[in-house]
Formats: C-alpha cells, sequence, structure tokens
C-alpha cells in the first residue's frame, strides 16, 4: 500500500506540474495568431513579411528561446501579425494560415526556415510570368504563385493536400484579415519596416534581433 501511495503520488505531482504555455494557440478576432498564457505578463507583437529576409533571421534565432524560457512559462504572449509587402508574402501568408492555429507557428517558421529557396525562385518567375498573371483573377493569380516558386511543395512536405493548398489560396476571410492586417501595420500604425514589435503595447525601438527584443522582454518582466 505504501508503495502504491508513492506512485499516486508522483502522478499527482506530474498532473500539477505547470503547463506548457507554447500549446496554446488562438486567433484574434483581426486575424493574428496568439501563443501563451493570456494573462502573461508581457505581450509581444511581432508585424512580419515571408518576404522580409530580416524576419526570417528573427525567427531562426528567436524561436526556441523565446518558445522555451518565456512562453512555456507563461512569461509571454506572442502575437504574429501581417504586414504584407508583395504578392509572394500575400500567398506565403495565405498558406501560413492553413490549418489554423494548431498549424499556423509550424507553418510560419517552415516558410521562413525554407525562403531562400523559394524566394530566390521569385525573380525569375516574376521575369517570365509577370505578365501572364497579372492578368488572371486573384485566386488563380495566387495558385500560380504558389506552384511557381514552390510555396506548394513546401506545403505537401507539411502533410497538406493540393485541393487544401488551392483552398487556403482562395479563402476569402482570410484574403481580407490579411488585407486589413497589412494596411493596419503600413497605414494605420506607419512601422517602418519589417520585423516591427511591440512589447506591451508600446512600440519597441530597438533593433530587430532576437538580443535586442530579449533585453525589452526582460525590462517590461521587471516593470511588473
Amino acid at each position: 500500500m505504501r508503495i502504491l501511495a508513492l506512485v499516486l503520488g508522483a502522478f499527482a505531482l506530474v498532473s500539477a506540474a505547470a503547463p506548457n504555455w507554447v500549446s496554446s494557440v488562438r486567433i484574434q478576432p483581426n486575424g493574428a495568431f496568439v501563443m501563451g498564457k493570456p494573462a502573461a505578463p508581457a505581450r509581444l507583437v511581432e508585424y512580419l513579411s515571408y518576404t522580409c529576409g530580416h524576419c526570417a533571421h528573427f525567427t531562426g534565432e528567436a524561436s526556441a528561446p523565446l518558445k522555451s524560457a518565456y512562453v512555456a512559462k507563461g512569461l509571454v504572449t506572442v502575437e504574429v501579425r501581417n504586414a504584407v509587402r508583395d504578392r509572394y508574402d500575400f500567398a506565403a501568408a495565405l498558406l501560413a494560415r492553413c490549418g489554423g492555429p494548431a498549424k499556423f507557428f509550424g507553418n510560419s517558421e517552415a516558410l521562413f526556415a525554407s525562403q531562400a529557396t523559394w524566394l530566390g525562385k521569385a525573380s525569375a518567375f516574376e521575369a517570365s510570368d509577370a505578365e501572364r498573371i497579372s492578368k488572371l483573377p486573384m485566386n488563380e493569380s495566387l495558385k500560380a504563385i504558389a506552384k511557381g516558386v514552390g510555396l506548394d511543395v513546401m506545403m505537401h512536405r507539411r502533410g497538406f493536400t493540393p485541393a487544401q493548398i488551392n483552398a487556403c489560396l482562395s479563402d476569402a476571410a482570410a484574403q481580407k484579415q490579411v488585407a486589413a492586417m497589412s494596411n493596419e501595420a503600413w497605414t494605420v500604425r506607419k512601422i517602418n519596416g519589417t520585423p516591427s514589435f511591440l512589447i506591451n503595447g508600446n512600440a519597441f525601438a530597438g533593433a530587430g534581433t532576437w538580443a535586442a527584443v530579449e533585453e525589452g522582454l526582460k525590462a517590461a518582466l521587471a516593470a511588473k
């Protein structure tokens, strides 16, 4: 009985362990995706563009430590908003949303990790197909872009079927949300570029590096 009690006590300790808030992802009414504890003392908002090399670099260096040291522990929530710069970025932004909250951050990180490959094809595709795709309806243009630069292949490797990929590109509600977020970023908030950040609602004036943003988060947490 004593052994059983010890075992049951161990299970109780495991079940009472603090949750890992990285798995808590939801979508906001404006279409932005948020990861982390809703009541976290610090909130990081990132405006990003998928055709932005600095955004890819930031994601590559920030993702692991931001999740493990801050989001998982309930200290920081991360909100991602689109600041679309071009039609390739728009196609990528729509594909990042495939699968909803459960898939978004993984899709987003995969788009940045493979950015050099698919974006590297964009110049040649633009030179050969820009006139053709400019005459297509928007949904068909987005599908042509995804196929032309290999975004469809990348998403297929993440488990999405061609039908699902096309549905994401043609999602009218998602298109409106991404366009509205981008308008808010460039026209209303007037960000200087991507990535741009807010920490607890205030524009972050530091460099767009993980080292600088982490210092900003530490300062926000210390102020609580």
